[in-house]
């Protein structure tokens, strides 16, 4: 069913709908009862480690896997038991899939002579796409003939010229180096706001994930961890997977104490007090909890014994100062010996900076304190690898 809306208000539609979605392979579960709705004209995306189940979850879509369990809805009809050519999507993948022998035209043309388009109307929608993925005077080049970031653009162009409902896209700029990554991200972006497809992309790169898209889901064994918007996930993550995975964070050991006037106090495991504003403690947590604060919502300073008033503050010994360019990246031996991470930015003062073997102070403000729960299985080294 549809989401239904109340008088006056209107609710977008749903393009894509998983319905306690499953899928076994033997006595694994690649995807455990999953359920999902991505709206018309979005750009969402699924985050994970490898192994997570996101591919698996972009196959059922598109019809390469069938569900073991559940539904799979495409704008509205039950589409779970039809092939992929019956449902009104298209998929790019990682590896391209063009044909090497026919130029560039005539892979980008290949689908609509397929389906017996008048001569006229493909010409004009193979000419329209071109132009979009800025193609135009490549025509007839060959793949071979042409740059990895290049023939990524005219796979992009024989899925958009068929006008799915939705696109689907597998990594598709996995095999690309750094800075053609980075342009390409921008380009899709700019791509799928233009013609207003709704695009499902599935990736393990955070930065990715969040540069593009309008919500993303992380995902961890098969299931969803969280689901929302960059900054949602970013600033106030639901779990301590998403709080780890996504971005660097310092966790802290603590028990939630008491709550009042917006704030609620933790005491850390290792002694000592922090606040937190209520509104950015996951629900239904506690007593025992992690504390987290991103590494760039950090001041460091000399320890001079006095503890600010307004500010979550711990002391710990400095082991390590990098310069990255944009900022430099401190390692911290804290409270309990936990290696703590602070990003400070590189503003070209010549301001005295601490130095390894300092005793210094962290200090952040209650309000980019971060509470979940603590995790059962904490990351392992291949998704910290990620």
């Amino acid at each position: 069913m549809p989401p239904q809306a109340s008088e006056g208000v209107t609710v977008p539609e749903v393009d894509v709908r998983l319905d306690r979605v499953s899928k076994l392979f033997g006595d694994t579960a690649a995807v455990d009862d999953l359920s999902l709705d991505i709206q018309e004209g979005e750009f969402f995306s699924m985050l994970g480690p490898s192994g997570c189940g996101k591919t698996t979850t972009l196959r059922m879509i598109g019809g390469f896997e069938e569900p073991t369990f559940g539904t799979v809805f495409l704008g509205g009809r039950d589409v779970t038991d039809l092939p992929p050519y019956k449902r009104d999507v298209n998929t790019v993948f990682q590896s391209y899939a063009l044909f090497p022998h026919l130029d560039v035209y005539e892979n980008v043309a290949f689908g609509l002579r397929r389906k017996k388009v008048a001569k006229d109307e493909v010409d004009k929608r193979v000419r329209a796409v071109m132009k979009l993925v800025d193609l135009v005077g490549f025509e007839r080049r060959k793949p071979p003939q042409m740059s990895g970031g290049q023939q990524q653009r005219v796979a992009l162009a024989r899925a958009l010229v068929n006008q799915p409902k939705v696109l689907l896209l597998d990594e598709p700029l996995g095999a690309l180096d750094l800075k053609l990554r980075k342009q390409m991200q921008l380009e899709l972006k700019r791509i799928q706001q233009e013609v207003g497809i709704t695009f499902i992309y599935v990736t393990h790169d955070q930065e990715e994930a969040m540069t593009m898209s309008d919500r993303f889901a992380v995902m961890r064994h098969g299931k969803i961890e969280q689901i929302g918007g960059p900054e949602e996930v970013y600033e106030s993550p639901a779990t301590e997977f998403v709080a780890g995975f996504l971005g660097a964070s310092n966790m802290l050991d603590g028990e939630i104490k008491e709550s009042g006037n917006g704030l609620t106090s933790i005491v850390l495991a290792t002694g000592g007090l922090m606040y937190a504003t209520s509104s950015r403690i996951a629900a239904g947590i506690g007593p025992t909890v992690k504390v987290g604060v991103r590494p760039e919502k950090i001041r460091i300073v000399a320890d001079d014994g006095l503890a600010p008033s307004e500010r979550n503050s711990v002391t710990g010994l400095l082991r390590m100062s990098t310069y990255i360019g944009v900022n430099y990246q401190y390692k911290v031996d804290g409270p309990g010996g936990v290696s703590l991470t602070v990003y400070e930015q590189n503003l070209g003062t010549a301001e005295t900076r601490p130095q390894p073997g300092q005793k210094v102070r962290l200090e952040w403000l209650p309000e980019h304190t971060f509470v979940v729960e603590p995790s059962a299985s904490p990351l392992s080294q291949e998704e910290e690898e990620e």
